[in-house]
């Protein structure tokens, strides 16, 4: 070597001061070509983000408030929370056409019953966008749940995504079911997968399809349900019903319908028996996005399987290489697995569970092709029991017999079973039993389930057990759930009282941990269940503070302040009693004190307890009140509603009271518009008349209200006219009633926007009244007068702030006599406008005498 390569070699190897550092070690190429990932494609989320992802979505579909709502309505809520922006407060703004686009139903679908449904139950809040001409454009809408997430302080809460979340989930969703539409600078952004799929069931074929995607990883595969299943569905069936809340019957339609939408597969292989194994679903565009050919994996892992059924079904001279133990399926769901093998763990052919006892690469001569077979070269039969046993393990023996517990576990031919597992309390267990938890049946006939034995998934029931992992693996399956069950109950106890709720796990495991060291540890506990469940998790009030255990505070960890009231209330009764005592039995002795002390002492803790059953029964009752109370409320309230409800209903089928239109609620759009303008060209008016008419003079005061009438009726017919230039022939017949809405709006509009003109023409001339010139001269004058500019009334500073006064009491004056003038006219047409009496009776019988008679009240009459 030479010097500069010793002295780089050193560099390397040791730092300044002779310190060693780590050295770059090379990595190894990875096996199989590296998909190139596409910068913004939606289907190529991480881990992460698939989970964050799913997370929200599943929350939101599985909240307690769309309990027996819809798919549409679900997958409504889901579109909303993708589109609602940070910016807007995370608002989105759509319309009922577009939200229906995205849903796959009609307009009146959206507006009548999926919208009505996400607001009644809660989860939708929604204000109408006006335009400028006060036309209704859209709804504001936002997702309550949401909402309330993202304002709730807690960011880790799974509905409070982030901004890139939920650009993420709207571009997944756009490409999953996107209606497809045009930008106004010219892009495009093109339908999804299932953009044609409309109408019955499309919103609930997308919504799974939604929740497939997030369900699968990165190779496509949908991660199947566990447990047991309907065997008439399937296991992909049980999972789609899972993920949307339905039956597997409701699962396997929706299987169905997306494979004819060539968005999934499910493979299902066949062994040689001609019985189906176990199926996986693969999601097409998933794998397909992550570069995997899904043809050509099928068809070779087809071929593969194939010739795995042949050789196993009954080529008795065939020899096959073993497979390694991840081929047979042990990791499970696929996991580990290459793109050539990805197919190969739903392939396995029903075939038992055995041990792993041949040598990999190795050859396995097989004579009939059945399970019972792998006890060596001769195929014989088991020897009996004592064979072998005085043999050293060692070689290829002590390999396999390590591979194979669940074949050491079990008896040979002719032995005698073995006492059950489940009946022993810390005996080791089959391996068979361990791993899968299977049913095993134990003395007497009765069937039972093996506990597992690692603690919960819940991260918060794992810490609040950990001290006592050692009693749960003692418990059996059913105990564990009921364990389970009261420990996260206990918890949502905790949280309930403590200030910071993450806590509680740790202040139950310090509960715990504190019963083991009084009881003397686990060797100790005989019945774990009982134990757990009565003492362990319980909580031990000193007193009356549902914070207080064993006379420790939960929320603070100190010592209980009631707990010492309690105790020094009891000492100072105990002295009081002895010094009653000592006041009226002076002369008793030392044993025979302490006999009456405790015979009072009872005597008064009996009449506390029924003291305190009397009391509690008096609180029954007002509880029982108060519930009384609150119910007829609550009848009162849903009578008064429903009462509002149908007069409601009953105005709004009521006719228009001015053109006689049909369900119009006592006054249709068009009638109201007229109404309104009416009123404005009546205030338009009497602004006018207010400084250009004689008040007293009524009729200076109508030809001043006609000359306004007149000019704004031409505004009107001017408005009206361009109206009609802009309309297509046709248009106005087509749909009259709108039509005339329309024409009255733009007549109430017209009159409006003249209305402010009016008032201001009248202020300015009011302004130069008599009244306001002197109040005007008056401010003036009191301005100049001010200390401040007393020694220079006429200077620039005191003429502007004079001025100014004076302008402001100009303006006073001015809305003063409009206001005033405007009373008073309003107050002489209400005087004019009043109904006359009725006319004597006298009067109006001439009136009817004078009238024709019907022809059949003539011929009554006459007869």
């Amino acid at each position: 070597m030479s010097a500069i390569a010793a002295s780089a070699a050193g560099l390397i190897n040791f730092a300044r001061g002779g310190v060693p550092r780590r050295r770059l070690r090379s990595v190894p190429a990875q096996a199989g070509p590296v998909v190139p990932l596409e910068v913004g494609n939606p289907l190529q989320l991480t881990e992460t983000m698939r989970a964050r992802l799913l997370a929200a979505v599943r929350a939101l579909v599985s909240d307690p408030a769309l309990d027996g709502a819809g798919d549409p309505a679900r997958l409504a809520a889901v579109v909303l929370m993708a589109k609602a922006k940070v910016a807007t407060n995370y608002r989105a703004t759509i319309t009922a056409k577009e939200l229906g686009r995205w849903v796959g139903l009609k307009p009146s679908r959206i507006a009548h019953h999926v919208l009505p449904q996400l607001r009644d139950r809660g989860v939708l809040g929604s204000n109408e966008t006006v335009s400028a001409a006060g036309r209704v454009t859209g709804l504001e809408c936002w997702v309550i749940p949401m909402y309330r997430a993202q304002h709730g302080g807690d960011r880790r809460h799974v509905l409070a995504l982030s901004r890139v979340e939920l650009v993420v989930l709207l571009a997944l969703i756009e490409t999953l079911f996107a209606p497809g539409w045009n930008h106004k600078d010219g892009r495009t952004t093109p339908a999804g997968m299932l953009a044609e799929r409309t109408g019955r069931g499309a919103a609930t074929d997308r919504l799974g399809l939604l929740l497939m995607v997030l369900s699968s990883n990165a190779k496509g595969w949908l991660q199947l349900c566990s447990g047991s299943v309907d065997t008439e569905r399937g296991r992909p069936a049980a999972t789609v019903a899972r993920l949307l809340g339905c039956s597997p019957a409701g699962g396997a339609k929706v299987l169905s319908r997306l494979r004819e939408q060539d968005v999934l597969s499910v493979d299902r292989r066949e062994t040689a028996s001609g019985l189906n194994a176990r199926s996986r679903v693969r999601m097409l565009p998933v794998a397909q996005a992550h570069g995997i050919v899904v043809r050509e994996a099928r068809e070779a892992a087809d071929a593969m399987f194939s010739d795995l059924a042949v050789t196993a079904s009954g080529d008795h001279e065939a020899t096959v290489e073993a497979v390694p133990p991840v081929v047979a399926g042990v990791q499970g769901a696929g996991e580990g697995l290459g793109a050539d093998s990805a197919d190969r763990a739903d392939a396995a052919h029903l075939h038992a569970s055995h041990a792993s006892g041949v040598t990999p690469g190795g050859s396995l001569a097989l004579s009939g092709g059945f399970s019972g077979e792998g006890r060596g070269g001769e195929g014989r039969r088991p020897e009996h029991v004592c064979v072998r046993e005085d043999q050293a393990v060692g070689g290829e023996d002590a390999a396999a017999a390590s591979e194979s517990t669940a074949a050491e576990a079990g008896p040979l031919r002719g032995e005698k079973p073995r006492e059950s597992p489940a009946d022993e309390r810390e005996g080791q267990q089959p391996a068979a039993v361990a791993a899968g938890a299977r049913p095993k049946a134990a003395g007497g006939g009765k069937t039972q389930q093996q506990g597992r034995v690692a603690l919960p998934k819940d991260l918060g029931v794992q810490v609040a057990l950990a001290p006592v992992a050692g009693l749960w693996e003692r418990l059996n399956g059913w105990q564990q759930q009921r364990v389970e069950a009261a420990a996260a109950a206990e918890l949502g106890r905790l949280a309930d009282l403590l200030m910071l709720p993450r806590t509680a796990p740790r202040l139950l495991a310090d509960r715990l941990t504190d019963r083991l060291e009084e009881t003397g540890g686990e060797a100790l506990v005989n019945s774990p269940f009982g134990w757990i469940t009565r003492k362990g998790l319980v909580r031990r009030p000193a007193c009356s503070d549902v914070r207080c255990d064993d006379g420790i505070r939960l929320d603070t960890g100190g010592e209980c302040d009631n707990c010492g009231n309690v105790i020094h209330i009891r000492r100072a009764r105990r002295a009081k009693i002895a010094a009653d005592i000592d006041r009226e039995l002076p002369g008793l002795g030392t044993v025979e004190r302490r006999r009456v002390l405790k015979d009072r002492l009872r005597e008064y803790a009996a009449a506390e307890a029924e003291d305190l059953v009397v009391r509690r029964e008096q609180a029954r009752a007002v509880q029982a009140r108060r519930d009384a109370v609150r119910a007829a409320a609550r009848e009162q309230a849903e009578r008064e509603r429903q009462a509002e409800a149908a007069a409601e209903a009953v105005r709004q089928a009521m006719p228009c009271a001015d053109c006689g239109q049909d369900r119009s609620a006592g006054l249709c759009e068009a009638c109201g518009y007229r109404r309104r303008t009416e009123a404005a060209i009546g205030e338009a008016g009497m602004v006018a008349a207010t400084w250009s008419a004689a008040l007293d003079d009524a009729g200076d005061v109508a030809a001043v209200t006609a000359h306004v009438r007149a000019t704004l009726e031409a505004a009107i017919k001017a408005t009206h006219q361009q109206f009609l230039e802009l309309m297509e022939p046709g248009d106005l017949e087509a749909d009259p009633i709108a039509a005339a809405s329309v024409l009255a709006f733009n007549a109430f509009q017209a009159v409006e926007q003249a209305l402010p003109e009016y008032r201001s023409s009248a202020l300015g001339r009011l302004g130069r009244a008599e009244e306001a010139e002197a109040e005007a001269r008056r401010a003036y004058k009191t301005e100049q007068g001010r200390r401040w500019y007393k020694h220079n009334p006429t200077g620039a500073d005191a003429v502007a702030a004079a001025t100014k006064a004076a302008d402001a009491a100009r303006e006073r004056v001015a809305e003063y006599l409009l206001a005033t003038r405007l009373e008073q006219l309003r107050t002489r047409m209400a005087d004019r406008t009043e109904p006359a009496a009725p006319a004597p009776w006298s009067a109006r019988l001439t009136e009817l005498a004078t009238r024709p008679l019907h022809g059949e009240t003539a011929g009554a009459v006459i007869a």
